[in-house]
């Protein structure tokens, strides 16, 4: 069984990342999503962005390693979109990780990275916010990293969030090929601990 963590969107803790939690845990895994924004959920996209300066970076990553305190040095780091950042930026500090998940969201990869370390990225494609140059520049960090990075793209007419039911941006062959993946990534993860 993998543990695993999910970090928000800059929505804020809302029904796509408690139904993500469900869905792990209705696969044998368990799963977390701590709420970073103390309670404000984002009526849009740009009030959202309004919430995460207010609090400021700082408190959102330091908020985020309050919420892995206690849990497993290898518990799996999972972000949607924000969410992927604030992966991301604990990801140095966790070594013993068993995985990293992003969704919705290119982030940086660890210096400190061990080579072959799984990790997973799930993106609309197009995305507004991810260019194809940005993907086809993570594919390359990847390769020269060491890491196993698998990046899968969703052609079609999901927007950025395209997991999300309800946004706009929803598709739901994308999200459910999305899930079945993630699940099935999570399972790897476990059988090798």
């Amino acid at each position: 069984m993998a543990t695993v963590i999910f970090f928000h969107s800059v929505y804020g803790l809302r029904s796509l990342e408690n139904e993500a939690v469900e869905r792990v845990q209705a696969a044998g895994h368990k799963a977390f999503a701590p709420d970073l924004y103390e309670g404000l959920i984002a009526r849009s996209i740009e009030e959202g962005f309004e919430f995460k300066d207010e609090i400021g970076w700082p408190a959102i990553c330091e908020r985020a390693e309050w919420a892995l305190a206690g849990l497993p040095a290898s518990t799996v780091l999972a972000g949607f979109s924000m969410g992927a950042a604030v992966a991301a930026s604990l990801w140095p500090k966790r070594p013993k990780t068993a995985g990293v998940l992003f969704l919705h969201g290119i982030a940086g990869i660890a210096d400190n990275a061990r080579k072959g370390l799984p990790v997973q990225l799930h993106l609309a494609d197009p995305d507004p916010f991810e260019p194809e140059e940005d993907v086809a520049a993570r594919r390359s960090a990847a390769a020269r990293s060491g890491i196993t990075a698998d990046i899968f793209t969703y052609p079609g007419g999901g927007g950025h969030l395209y997991t999300d039911a309800s946004l706009p941006d929803y598709d739901a062959k994308a999200a459910d090929l999305t899930w079945k993946r993630v699940i099935s990534f999570l399972d790897t993860v476990d059988a090798q601990a």
